[in-house]
């Protein structure tokens, strides 16, 4: 009797269920989604987007999962016109993904949830990463002032964008007593 009384509580749970299942998220199921935390930059990518991930909608939409919504894009690089996909949290930037010959190159981390497996993320100071920035930094290309790019400790794959005031010539590296104050703008993961 009691097997019964069981049976007919679950019946309709487990009937409700099944007529539901073209509406689960399957993306879901990935393991780097189970926790419900936000994406993590290592050596091997973002979340689930590596360097054989296909430059296409789907394949980056299955691997980033649910927290994000794509948009794509075209713009000019050496001449050739280039897609590209924006990963979008909410109403916010959060990820821009490029590739070349058909997979993911490069991931700009622009998430403040998104943290590298140092637990650097963005908004993170300059002198909480690095005492100096010999041996560590560059200033950023010609397009972008006041930003100096430093490759992650240990990493062959990631680097830190900085930003900041500073006034002196573009191009040229600030002093390490102004970068200690500049925070983390971008983290940048290349194939």
């Amino acid at each position: 009797m009691k097997s019964l009384r069981l049976l007919l509580c679950t019946l309709p749970l487990a009937l409700t269920g099944c007529s539901t299942l073209s509406a689960v998220n399957w993306s879901a199921a990935n393991p780097w989604n189970w926790f419900g935390s936000s994406a993590g930059v290592t050596e091997q990518g973002v979340g689930g987007i590596t360097g054989t991930t296909a430059l296409n909608e789907q394949a980056i939409s299955d691997a980033l999962g649910s927290d994000y919504r794509l948009r794509s894009g075209m713009k000019g690089r050496n001449g050739e016109v280039v897609r590209y996909f924006e990963a979008l949290r909410g109403d916010k930037l959060a990820l821009v993904v490029n590739g070349e010959d058909g997979t993911v190159s490069r991931i700009d981390v622009l998430d403040k949830d998104i943290e590298a497996a140092d637990g650097v993320k963005i908004g993170t100071e300059f002198s909480d990463v690095y005492d100096k920035a010999f041996d560590n930094c560059q200033a950023a290309t010609a397009d972008e002032s006041n930003v100096v790019e430093c490759k992650a400790k240990d990493s062959t794959h990631i680097s830190y964008q900085f930003t900041g005031n500073w006034q002196g010539p573009q191009g040229l590296m600030p002093p390490d007593d102004t970068l200690k104050n500049w925070t983390l703008s971008k983290i940048i993961w290349r194939r």
